[in-house]
């Protein structure tokens, strides 16, 4: 199933919490959406991807469980 990609002109994006002050690999997402917004912090600029809520939680989850 593909989510359909938000207007996200005025989206307000967070950092991954797990991001830190030497840049890495972080990610942003956007809340208040029905897809959740992704987007690579290093390029702001750049494409975002948006995936269905729900398939969004189970990669979270799974990260979080150390499955990655």
């Amino acid at each position: 199933m593909r989510a359909e990609q938000p207007d996200l002109s005025a989206a307000t994006w967070r950092k991954s919490s797990y991001s830190n002050e030497s840049g890495g690999n972080c990610i942003e997402v956007a809340d208040g959406y029905d897809a959740v917004p992704v987007r690579d912090s290093k390029d702001p600029e750049g494409p975002a991807l948006a995936f269905p809520a729900d398939s969004w939680t189970a990669f979270v989850s799974a990260v979080k469980a150390g499955e990655f």
